[in-house]
């Protein structure tokens, strides 16, 4: 009986696109829209990139991260001064990390397999699922509060309706009702194909520019201008002071592990590789700049307006109505907040429904394409109750700061192996096969050496992870924590490199050598290009052959059309 209920939801599911003829154990493995994306899908430019970190960073949460360090007791130049740093630092990272997406135009699930193994990235792809699913239920709380402030703006019944969502939640029941809304509202968009969501992102851009000059023009004007509010000072002094600048520097970057290890998800839709570097370097600390700065600015105002600092600029927006409930200041909060309703929306598929659908239809390629995984994250990120992780800014802190140890591990693992063991190199066919004589088959699948590189990098971070979570610590334990993401990436990228040079893979180059395509095309797709350069000269011609690169002879068998 359980197999034949098991063969009918089967059956009503179907076979994902180009999975249909793929059958036992490289069916969890392969189907088209987890193989390197076709030329008509990479879409986005140098620009697209400049604009899309302006319209992923233009979030409530971002907001609430910038303005954050000064309800800890920095001024507000120390909390930009902090953040900007942090992020110079990790978009370092997301250039080199997401490389590969941008050469061979495959997501972080797969390459994943390169280093982990084609079995052994289930668990790594599954992390960084998990993540997308809790960031993405968090920013549909933030979305949820949008919709209620406008809900609030348009009737002040609505603020009053009574709350049975219990203590711990940053929902009350009016909020819990803008929750739904938004929700739904997200799911809508979720229609539309990724490459095709280029004019969005434009649009989003807009969007936060008029929201963030209307409510920086607003909430100054309030505190009587700019001069009282900048030149408040932080209320930290000495040692306090130095460890607040050193945590928040470092959670800059820290905050950003989930940008850096799933990097080559939004990279891979590059029209050409090189778009992608500029794009990074300079969009995303800058992007972070304006937004930290703009926090900052509001947050300190509500200091002057009400005495008292309000972080959350949702929370703001509803005390200017609750103190002045008139019909200019009702339309202000609506308009306000239907723009961070729009970002956030955005912000959700961007930088969390695309990842986890990603992740999803690499770990389910038989019956799941990304389309579906993003509708299987939207489910997931409703159940998990997300609005009881947003209570207070400590507890936001701690939730930005504790995942980190178990994603900065896999990005050093990533880094190296791209880098040191494969030089460039990937052999794209065996990404996508159980075959036995795959270079990415290691042991059954799994590869130890990445495992082992996993644990090392993770294993100095975890008291201090335990006692960010709520687990009794010395200070020491505490203060080490703050340069958890570091030792991650160092101490796993040192692991696998020493493994790998005692216990050679079945592919790997000397250092003197360097073997990246100039832009990795699909072989069916191959005859239909002229002048693109090098693109296939690592990746096969249209049927198996052995190829000698550096000084091994390598099968080379080009990614089959499906």
């Amino acid at each position: 009986m359980t197999d034949n209920l098991v063969k009918r939801f089967k059956g009503r599911l179907g076979s994902a696109k180009g999975a249909e003829n793929v059958h036992g154990k490289n069916a969890w493995l392969d189907n088209d829209d987890i193989r390197p994306l076709k030329l008509e899908n990479r879409t986005w430019s140098l620009w697209t990139y400049l604009t899309f970190w302006f319209s992923a960073t233009a979030t409530v949460s971002n907001w609430y991260a910038a303005s954050s360090a000064q309800a800890l007791g920095l001024s507000m130049w120390e909390s930009v001064g902090c953040s900007t740093g942090g992020q110079l630092l990790i978009a370092i990272v997301i250039v080199f990390n997401g490389r590969a997406g941008a050469k061979y135009h495959i997501g972080y699930p797969i390459l994943n397999r390169a280093s982990f193994g084609i079995f052994g990235a289930w668990w790594p792809t599954m992390n960084r699922a998990f993540m997308a699913i809790i960031w993405n239920g968090v920013n549909s709380v933030q979305g949820g509060q949008c919709v209620y402030v406008m809900l609030h703006a348009l009737s002040p019944h609505i603020a009053h309706i009574p709350n049975v969502m219990g203590e711990g939640s940053a929902l009350d029941s009016g909020g819990m009702i803008g929750f739904v809304v938004f929700w739904i509202l997200t799911c809508c968009f979720l229609v539309i194909p990724v490459p095709k969501m280029k004019g969005l992102v434009y649009a989003k851009l807009v969007v936060f520019i008029v929201s963030a000059i209307a409510m920086l023009a607003w909430t100054l004007t309030k505190a009587g201008g700019i001069g009282v509010v900048v030149s408040q000072p932080g209320t930290a002094k000495g040692a306090e002071r130095t460890w607040l600048l050193i945590r928040f520097f470092l959670l800059g970057a820290a905050n950003c592990a989930t940008f850096a290890s799933n990097a080559s998800d939004f990279q891979r839709y590059a029209k050409r590789p090189n778009d992608v570097i500029v794009g990074n370097l300079l969009g995303f600390p800058l992007s972070n700049l304006v937004v930290s700065i703009v926090g900052n600015l509001v947050g300190s105002s509500s200091q002057v307006v009400f005495g008292t600092l309000i972080w959350n600029p949702l929370t703001y927006l509803d005390q200017l109505q609750a103190t002045d409930y008139t019909a200019g200041n009702r339309a202000g909060c609506f308009f306000i907040a239907a723009c961070f309703s729009y970002s956030a929306i955005f912000s959700s598929i961007f930088e969390n429904s695309l990842p986890a659908g990603n992740d999803i239809a690499a770990l389910f390629p038989k019956y799941l394409t990304i389309r579906k995984g993003f509708f299987i994250c939207a489910v997931i990120s409703f159940a998990i109750n997300p609005w009881y992780l947003l209570g207070s800014a400590s507890i936001f802190i701690s939730f930005l700061a504790s995942y980190q140890i178990f994603l900065s591990s896999i990005t050093g693992v990533l880094l190296c192996h791209y880098y040191i063991i494969g030089r460039g190199y990937l052999e794209i066919d065996d990404l996508f096969t159980s075959r036995k004589t795959g270079v990415y088959y290691y042991f059954h699948g799994w590869n130890w050496r990445a495992y082992l590189a996993y644990i090392v990098g993770i294993a100095p971070n975890f008291y201090g992870f335990l006692n960010n979570m709520g687990v009794s610590a010395p200070s020491g334990v505490t203060k080490a924590y703050y340069f958890a993401y570091e030792i991650g990436i160092i101490l796993s990228f040192m692991t696998y490199w020493a493994a790998n040079y005692f216990y050679p893979p079945a592919l790997s180059f000397p250092f003197s050598e360097w073997h990246e395509p100039k832009d990795y095309v699909r072989p069916e797709e191959r005859g239909v290009i002229e002048a693109v350069g090098d693109v296939d000269s690592l990746s096969g011609s249209g049927s198996a052959e052995e190829k000698v690169i550096g000084e091994k002879s390598v099968s080379v068998s080009p990614a089959k059309s499906l």
